[in-house]
């Protein structure tokens, strides 16, 4: 088994954590963010050297570059980057704050951008690398009561699946990871509602209101979801895609295939804008 060094934002819990400890216990070397102070302290003392931790908030542009900058610096050279830190947001468009809007965009969108920013120049360097982003078979398919969390995530997959063509010459693999439900603090912990409004009562977009009901559990073990994550960057060339749960699997079959439908019924009348005269 080969052994890395990852850089993973968001380590305190949820799918982070997981990964944190499996690479640990197997012997690879992890620097991880968090925001909470304290909250890995558990880790820190239990594997000493093999585990940095920094502070950061992914929305602090310049303290991403500085972490990612020193990170490199101090270990000479990092094989994976995960871009995992992130929350849901809830609420139908017009529920949504303003504050909440460019909060979940800064951190679900922007933040993984100017990580990703940051670390090419160093992955480029060395030779190659992987990037792994944490997304969610929301990044293909929508629910509704859910457009501000879906703005980032399918904002986040076209920015990702664009890079890996432009970074693929380098020898750096890009891989979208896209877990359905998991039994994580993501429902119960870092979930944001918005304030409901109550013309949305009996409509659709309500059905998100009961996302943080306990007694409704996620399909999926986020252990061994974390385990298929780190196995995949094992798979050369690097999978742009990876889906996690059956639910997942679900979702997104039903997505694509209603998008493919919709297209193909347009397929003669898409070219009646197209220019026919030679020149």
């Amino acid at each position: 088994m080969t052994r890395r060094t990852w850089f993973i934002t968001g380590v305190n819990s949820g799918f982070g954590r997981h990964m944190t400890e499996q690479l640990l216990e197997r012997g690879d070397k992890v620097v991880g963010t968090i925001r909470r102070p304290g909250s890995v302290d558990d880790l820190v003392a239990e594997y000493g050297d093999r585990f940095r931790v920094a502070s950061l908030d992914v929305t602090d542009t310049p303290a991403v570059k500085e972490v990612v900058g020193r990170a490199f610096a101090e270990l000479g050279r990092i094989d994976v980057i995960v871009n995992n830190a992130g929350y849901g947001l809830f609420g139908a468009a017009e529920e949504v704050t303003d504050e909440q809007l460019l909060r979940v965009l800064d951190t679900n969108l922007v933040g993984s951008i100017q990580v990703t920013r940051a670390a090419l120049p160093y992955l480029r360097a060395q030779g190659g690398g992987r990037i792994l982003q944490m997304s969610t078979y929301g990044g293909q398919a929508t629910h509704p009561g859910a457009c501000m969390y879906h703005a980032g995530k399918w904002g986040i997959e076209g920015f990702m699946e664009s890079t890996a063509k432009d970074v693929a010459p380098f020898g750096i693999g890009v891989t979208i990871v896209e877990p359905g439900g998991a039994r994580t603090e993501f429902r119960y912990g870092s979930l944001r509602m918005a304030t409901p409004l109550p013309e949305y009562d009996d409509t659709p977009a309500a059905m998100t209101r009961a996302a943080q009901d306990r007694s409704r559990p996620s399909l999926g073990d986020p252990a061994l979801m974390a385990t298929r994550i780190i196995d995949s960057v094992e798979q050369t060339p690097a999978p742009l895609r990876l889906v996690l749960g059956s639910d997942s699997y679900r979702f997104l079959r039903a997505a694509l295939s209603e998008r493919l439908a919709e297209i193909e019924a347009q397929r003669d009348t898409a070219a009646l804008t197209d220019i026919t005269d030679s020149v």
